[in-house]
């Protein structure tokens, strides 16, 4: 299972805020039932790395489909293998440390 953070920041629409590309791209989410947290500087997924990645292009292509000419994408993700990971383990795992 795979942590992935995704931002996607849309550029060239005249407009300072992004809110409207940010609903559309978590709708994508939302329909395919993945497990996400939104956060105020992106969007933590929780899934397998394929279909992670699988999400990623589609919420991409959906900020384009709402006007956009260029979607610049920050994606970062932890594919860990040797055990079970999750957004709420990699939390406790820290606060269990303060």
């Amino acid at each position: 299972m795979a942590v992935v953070e995704v931002c996607l920041i849309p550029i060239g629409t005249k407009e300072t805020s992004v809110s409207k590309y940010v609903a559309e791209a978590e709708k994508i989410l939302m329909a395919e039932g993945v497990k996400y947290k939104l956060n105020p500087m992106g969007t933590v997924i929780e899934a397998d790395a394929d279909k992670a990645l699988e999400v990623i292009r589609r919420m991409q292509e959906s900020v384009f489909d709402k006007g956009c000419d260029r979607v610049y994408s920050v994606i970062k993700m932890d594919d860990r293998r040797d055990k079970k990971a999750s957004m709420e383990q990699k939390i406790k795992s820290v606060e269990d440390k303060l």
